[in-house]
């Protein structure tokens, strides 16, 4: 027997784990969109278990949820999602990750780095940053993020 069509709110949550609220909130934010019976209750789609799930992914990988509602629009409405529906959305986030994964990789070398050199050296310190130099470059700890300090004075 499968999953049967026209799951209430309570049995999305028992089945995901999210909470109803936490339901409700990515029902206002369009991740789902679930039909409404005779007496208004909320019916959902056994392909929202999968929504939801990917949802629940992504944040934890800390995709916004505008990010994650562009990939979910890239989904039909129709129809339940196909292994290719899914295949073409987790290729777009595979570069993401890398991208992450670089970031990550670098900022561990540097932290270790750091840790490491107790602050002997603050002219080679990744967080020293004389004259706010880095601002220009935008907010955040720009050297750790892998922009280069100008070798000229200012």
């Amino acid at each position: 027997m499968g999953i049967k069509r026209g799951l209430s709110i309570g049995q999305i949550a028992a089945r995901t784990g999210l909470a109803v609220s936490a339901i409700r909130y990515y029902e206002t934010q369009g991740l789902v969109t679930p039909d409404r019976n005779a007496g208004g209750q909320r019916q959902f789609e056994p392909s929202d278990i999968r929504r939801l799930s990917f949802v629940m992914i992504a944040q934890q990988f800390d995709f916004t949820i505008a990010q994650i509602q562009q990939q979910l629009a890239k989904l039909p409405d129709q129809r339940a999602p196909t292994k290719a529906d899914w295949t073409k959305i987790s290729k777009d986030f595979a570069g993401a990750l890398d991208a992450k994964i670089e970031t990550l990789t670098r900022l561990k070398e540097n932290l270790d780095g750091c840790i490491g050199c107790g602050c002997l050296s603050l002219t080679k310190c990744k967080l020293y940053n004389p004259h706010d130099r880095a601002a220009k470059n935008g907010p955040g700890p720009r050297f750790l993020m892998g922009d280069r300090p100008q070798t000229h004075s200012s």
